[in-house]
């Protein structure tokens, strides 16, 4: 059985524009690849898409997680089998405490009719906040509710250390934050790197892959993939920005 996210040939429309063409990319479960691109170019599109968001129809192509099809799971069925989505701009859930949101979360993993351990549950919660940095009394906090930026994506980096998907999204996590909190999301995600995790960053810009130092980076323009490298690659586009890549595009083209 082969350990990876696939994605095949996909097409996703958001209304009658097409926003993902023919989209290839195979993560392998170890690995953590880099998307970068300009605005527009469906970096966003993709992470909803592949998580189910109901905006983003996919017309066509093939998500595969270690060798079974995603694309007829609901949003909770993809979660329960190891897909997770970082958001760029995670959503304020006031009235609902972060050690409650979580821990329904990890129930819901769970084989029916089972619950967590109370006191097993605070144990590991607390002890992966303080590696993240946050305040133990955000447990008692509504999700985002009054967050800033760097806390708000520290809270999607504990949600994963949590949740311990087979295949992580991040959608822009460096978006919105000053070095301090980059430096401690991406000690996060360091963290949690290993056999057993698969992880899609997308990011604009190369200052986070300084930190967290991927496998493979991919340059998406027009909707798909238009060139595969290594880190060196990302800091190509940091210093000579995007136009290049708009130019081999449409020479090819």
């Amino acid at each position: 059985m082969s350990q990876s996210l696939e994605i095949k040939n996909l097409n996703v429309n958001i209304g009658d524009k097409r926003i993902i063409k023919d989209f290839d990319l195979t993560i392998p479960k170890g690995e953590i690849h880099a998307i970068m691109g300009p605005n527009g170019t469906g970096k966003s599109t993709l992470a909803k898409a592949l998580a189910g968001h109901p905006d983003y129809e996919i017309t066509s192509g093939e998500v595969l997680m270690d060798d079974e099809s995603i694309l007829n799971l609901e949003i909770d069925e993809r979660s329960r089998a190891g897909l997770f989505l970082a958001f760029q701009y995670p959503m304020e859930i006031p009235g609902v405490t972060i050690a409650n949101f979580i821990r329904a979360a990890k129930n819901a993993l769970l084989p029916e009719g089972e619950e967590l351990n109370a006191p097993a549950y605070y144990k590991e919660l607390y002890e992966k906040m303080d590696a993240l940095k946050i305040d133990r009394k955000f447990t008692s906090r509504s999700v985002n509710e009054g967050f800033s930026g760097g806390e708000k994506k520290r809270c999607e980096i504990l949600q994963m250390a949590m949740l311990e998907p087979k295949y992580a999204v991040l959608d822009e996590t460096d978006s919105g934050l000053d070095i301090d909190a980059l430096k401690i999301v991406s000690e996060g995600v360091n963290a949690l790197r290993g056999d057993n995790l698969g992880a899609l960053v997308i990011t604009h810009y190369q200052r986070l892959l300084n930190y967290i130092i991927p496998d493979r980076v991919h340059v998406m323009y027009d909707g798909r993939i238009v060139k595969s490298g290594d880190k060196g690659l990302a800091e190509k586009l940091e210093s000579k920005g995007y136009d290049w890549i708009r130019e081999i595009t449409e020479t090819a083209a």
